[in-house]
């Protein structure tokens, strides 16, 4: 239950090595983490006695842990489909001190959740749009949470952005073109999935449904200038080799040549060389309690 790159994300993936893409999902949460500490601020701020709180598709624990920081009377468990990221999550929360507060569950967001227990802060980021019906999935989280309880779901924002419109090569404005494409390849993924429902994504609205009040909407940046540093440099080349893998078949040969220039280690103005490559992102948070 892992999001991942472009603001979509990949959902138990069984040809994955969890165990090799894990310290990249984590070192790739941690470039974009202005985003998620802004909103997890944002979601602590509101006066409550929080006990315990559900990380739903954790991955590695990134947001788990801060979840931890900002709720420190908290017992936090990070929920996700997959033992290698799970015990990433371990190994973080006692890297950061966290260790007698951070659990794990191995859980799949689409079987029963009732086993998870009760919570008074449910987060889910970007796992929701996998699933085929996705109000019954916020209606499924919301009867998790004790009275006064809050769910949160981080999904939708802006498209990321690390290039300039006018790369030195290709036609301009290829990451608009990307963004087009990867729009059409999520609308299949969303119709191929087991019971799906096609609605709006009017995630204020299922919350509503779901019975709960209050829900609030709020948008949050992430921005890495120019000239990054390895880290943000890995997470944007790692982007970009998802898309081409993901787009290959759509993309015209004119954008493709780019992309494999881009992705060439040895192309001066490729990647791994450019200098002006950056991290600009947004993403939004929807929160709503149980009365």
């Amino acid at each position: 239950m892992t999001g991942t790159g472009h603001g979509h994300g990949h959902f138990h993936d069984e040809d994955l090595d969890w165990k090799e893409l894990g310290p990249q999902l984590e070192r790739g949460a941690e470039v974009t983490s202005a985003w998620t500490d802004q909103a997890v601020a944002w979601l602590s701020a509101r006066p409550a006695a929080v006990r315990r709180v559900l990380d739903i598709g954790s991955g590695p624990g990134v947001t788990t842990c801060r979840l931890a920081q900002a709720y420190p009377h908290a017992d936090v468990v990070a929920v996700d489909g997959e033992p290698a990221l799970l015990e990433r999550v371990t190994e973080r929360a006692a890297r950061l001190g966290l260790a007698a507060r951070v659990g794990t569950q191995q859980a799949d967001l689409a079987a029963d959740l009732a086993p998870l227990g009760a919570a008074d802060v449910i987060w889910t980021s970007h796992v929701l749009h996998h699933l085929g019906d996705q109000r019954a999935a916020v209606a499924r989280l919301a009867a998790l949470l004790q009275p006064g309880g809050v769910l949160a779901i981080a999904e939708g924002g802006l498209p990321n952005r690390f290039l300039p419109r006018d790369l030195g090569f290709g036609r301009p404005g290829l990451e608009a073109r990307l963004d087009a494409l990867l729009e059409d390849w999520f609308t299949d993924m969303r119709a191929s999935l087991p019971d799906t429902v096609a609605e709006p994504d009017d995630w204020p609205s299922m919350l509503t449904a779901a019975g709960l009040e209050a829900p609030e909407s709020r948008t949050f940046l992430a921005e890495v200038p120019a000239p990054v540093d390895d880290q943000a440099r890995e997470y944007i080349i790692r982007a970009f080799t998802r898309s081409r893998d993901l787009l290959s078949h759509r993309l015209d040969d004119t954008d493709r040549e780019s992309l494999d220039r881009l992705l060439d280690p040895d192309a001066p103005n490729g990647l791994h060389h450019r200098q002006d490559i950056h991290v600009l992102t947004a993403r939004t948070l929807h929160a709503a309690r149980r009365p």
